[in-house]
């Protein structure tokens, strides 16, 4: 489960309000491109700004377009333990997969606090766990100790999204954790090398816009063609550039527009990118070939 290119799917918004139709064509899209699982509500689909109600809906209507043709990965995670608890088990009474859970942000918990709200989530429900690292955004790096535990304490806890931007955290995880411990890479820039230290795919931003070849290149690495693989890689790595030119998912959605596949309307604090940045976009699709 989890192996291959998780999209972390954009959520669409039209004057406002979630683009139900739109979301469940995306889906389709996905699943179409050979997509090896669907991530709702993650930090590309705007979870800190859904509402609770549109933050359950949006994880339903994935699992029913996804009608059990791949797992659905939901995103879960709060700065409350109480609230990601309450997010979890819905999420696992709708049918999901699984559940990825964010480091808890703002309030700067120690690494026993972090394994104790994991722990909470864990044990709420009985579907798997996969850890969201990623100290850029939360102020807080889960330390390899941490995860360890974890991986030994809670048997539902089976991987980590990691986004630290360490190769060396990352060589830890994986000999620190059980074998079968799933490491999965949150940057699209780094997919490669994770795979080479034991990684077993990615969960993708740039996947909104390019799945097939996303999804394409953890397959030539794992079918034993790496100079393929290496090649494909580096042909995305400047449209995986140009997605970070602004705030994830700012670029992506004004991406996914530009190809016809949703809207570009973002929610506040975040906003429409510049015309500088839009034109670098525009141009990295079109070098790429995508537009």
């Amino acid at each position: 489960m989890f192996k291959g290119s998780t999209v972390a799917l954009v959520t669409p918004f039209k004057d406002g309000r979630v683009d139900e139709k739109t979301l469940r064509r995306l889906v389709e899209r996905q699943i179409q491109e050979g997509t090896a699982a669907i991530l709702p509500c993650g930090t590309t689909g705007e979870s800190p700004t859904l509402d609770h109600e549109e933050h359950q809906r949006v994880i339903e209507i994935c699992i029913e377009a996804a009608s059990g043709r791949v797992p659905v990965l939901a995103g879960t995670g709060s700065n409350s333990t109480a609230e990601a608890v309450a997010l979890t088990k819905h999420a696992a009474k709708a049918g999901a997969s699984a559940a990825l859970v964010v480091t808890p942000y703002y309030n700067k918990p120690s690494q026993e606090g972090l394994y104790r709200h994991f722990k909470a989530v864990a044990d709420s429900v009985d579907i798997p766990i996969i850890l969201y690292n990623i100290a850029g955004r939360t102020s807080r790096n889960i330390e390899t100790p941490t995860v360890a535990r974890l991986a030994r304490d809670c048997e539902n806890i089976i991987g980590v999204k990691e986004a630290s931007g360490s190769l060396a955290q990352m060589q830890d995880v994986k000999a620190q954790c059980p074998e079968d411990f799933l490491l999965l890479s949150g940057d699209d820039n780094l997919t490669l090398p994770i795979l080479s230290i034991g990684g077993v795919g990615v969960i993708s931003v740039i996947a909104n816009i390019i799945p097939a070849d996303t999804a394409k290149v953890i397959d030539l690495f794992t079918d034993g063609k790496l100079a393929e693989a290496r090649a494909l890689h580096y042909k995305i790595l400047p449209l995986a550039k140009a997605m970070f030119v602004d705030t994830n998912p700012v670029p992506v959605k004004y991406a996914c527009e530009l190809l016809g596949l949703c809207s570009s309307e973002v929610r506040l604090p975040l906003c429409a990118t510049t015309e500088t940045n839009k034109t670098i976009i525009q141009q990295a699709l079109k070098n790429y070939g995508a537009l």
